[in-house]
C-alpha cells in the first residue's frame, strides 16, 4: 500500500514539475513576444528607417526623421503610439514643408489658389504675432533671402548689396495678410518659409497627440526642440542639455554647457555655430536678419529659450539670434512669458552667459 503511495506521489510530482515548466517556457515565450512587439525597426517608403524600443517596461521610445532632422519620443504608455504621431507629423510636412511640392506652403510659394488648414493658419497667426513683438526679427517672409545667401531650400550664391536691396522688395510680415480665408501677399515673389518654427510646433503636436492618448509622462525632441510634461522612468524633472556653442558644422562635438530640468515647459535653442559656411577666410552665418538682408553679425553664439509651446520657444531663439546679446536681454526682460539663457563670445575670446532672472531656476545644481 505504501509502496502504491508513494508511486502516486512521485507521478504527482513529476506531473507539478512538468506544468511549472510547460508554464515558465510560455510566460517566457509571451514575454518575449511583447518585448519583440515593443521594439522593432521599420523603413518607410521613403527609406527612411524608423523604431520603436522599451526603457523600463513602462516607457517607450520612439525614434526616426522628419523635416529634414531626427526625433526622438519617450513616452509612459502601455501603448506604442509611434504610427499615430508619425501620421499627424506628415500633416505637419504636408502643410508647412516647402520641400514638400504638395504642401499648402508650397502652393502659397508657387501663388497657386489654396485654402489654408489649421495648421497652417496655427504657425501663420503665432509668426505674425511674434514679428510684431520683435521688430521683425523674427518674419516667415525672410526665405527669398535666406535662399540667396545659400541656406534655404533653393541654392543661391552669395548677392551683393545690390541683389540683397532688390530682393528685400518682397520682404515683410506686413505684405501678407489672411483674408477672406485665403493668404494674400502684396508681391507674387513673397516667399513664406516656417523652418524657424515648424520643429517646435512639430514638436507640440506630438505632445499633443499624446494627451490625447492619456499620456502625461512624455518628452518630444525634434531637432533640439523640446517639450516635456510629467516625469522620467526614474521618476525625477526632464533633463535637457544645453550644447556649448562652439564651431561645429558636422554636429560631432556634443559637449555640454549646462543641463536643464523641465517639466511642463517647452525649450529651444538657435545658434549660429553649427549652420555657416566659409567663404574667402569669412564665416557666413546662417541666420539673416530679414531688416538688412545680411547675415546676423554680432557676439551672440546661441540662444535658448523656455516657453508653454515649443512652437513660441523656437521662434523667439530665431529671433534673439537675429537681435544680438543686447537687443535680445531687453526683450527678454519684458516678455513675462518666457525664459532666456544667451551665451555670447567676450572681448577676449571667452564664453559669457546672461539670462533672465527665472531662467537659473531651470538649472541642475
Amino acid at each position: 500500500m505504501n509502496n502504491k503511495l508513494n508511486i502516486w506521489k512521485i507521478l504527482f510530482l513529476l506531473f507539478l514539475a512538468v506544468a511549472t515548466i510547460y508554464i515558465i517556457r510560455n510566460n517566457n515565450e509571451k514575454q518575449s513576444r511583447e518585448k519583440a512587439a515593443k521594439n522593432w525597426q521599420k523603413t518607410d517608403a521613403k527609406g527612411n528607417t524608423y523604431s520603436s524600443s522599451t526603457i523600463d517596461g513602462n516607457y517607450i521610445c520612439n525614434k526616426g526623421s522628419v523635416f529634414g532632422t531626427y526625433y526622438s519620443i519617450i513616452y509612459r504608455s502601455q501603448n506604442d503610439l509611434h504610427e499615430k504621431i508619425r501620421e499627424r507629423l506628415q500633416a505637419v510636412d504636408n502643410s508647412l514643408s516647402p520641400f514638400n511640392p504638395n504642401s499648402i506652403i508650397s502652393a502659397i510659394n508657387n501663388n497657386r489658389e489654396v485654402t489654408p488648414d489649421k495648421m497652417f493658419m496655427d504657425i501663420f497667426n503665432l509668426a505674425q504675432k511674434i514679428s510684431a513683438e520683435t521688430d521683425g526679427a523674427f518674419d516667415i517672409t525672410v526665405a527669398p533671402l535666406v535662399n540667396a545667401w545659400g541656406f534655404g531650400f533653393k541654392n543661391g550664391t552669395t548677392p551683393d548689396s545690390i541683389k540683397v536691396d532688390s530682393i528685400k522688395r518682397f520682404i515683410g510680415y506686413k505684405s501678407v495678410a489672411h483674408v477672406n480665408g485665403r493668404i494674400v501677399k502684396q508681391h507674387p515673389e513673397t516667399m513664406l518659409d516656417c523652418s524657424a518654427i515648424a520643429k517646435g510646433y512639430g514638436s507640440d503636436v506630438a505632445a499633443a497627440l499624446l494627451k490625447e492618448h492619456g499620456v502625461s509622462d512624455f518628452m518630444v525632441e525634434i531637432g533640439g526642440e523640446v517639450c516635456s510634461s510629467g516625469h522620467n522612468n526614474k521618476g525625477k524633472k526632464w533633463r535637457i542639455g544645453i550644447n556649448k556653442p562652439i564651431d561645429d558644422p558636422a554636429a560631432i562635438n556634443q559637449e555640454l554647457y549646462t543641463i536643464i530640468e523641465l517639466s511642463g515647459k517647452s525649450i529651444a535653442t538657435s545658434g549660429n555655430y553649427r549652420n555657416y559656411r566659409e567663404e574667402n577666410g569669412r564665416k557666413i552665418a546662417h541666420t539673416i536678419d530679414p531688416r538688412t538682408g545680411f547675415p546676423a553679425n554680432h557676439s551672440l553664439l546661441s540662444a535658448t529659450v523656455i516657453a508653454d509651446d515649443c512652437a513660441t520657444a523656437d521662434a523667439y531663439a530665431t529671433a534673439f539670434m537675429v537681435m544680438g546679446v543686447e537687443e535680445a536681454a531687453k526683450a527678454a526682460e519684458a516678455n513675462n512669458s518666457i525664459e532666456c539663457c544667451f551665451i555670447y563670445a567676450g572681448s577676449d575670446g571667452s564664453l559669457k552667459t546672461q539670462m533672465t532672472t527665472g531662467f537659473a531656476n531651470y538649472i541642475v545644481k
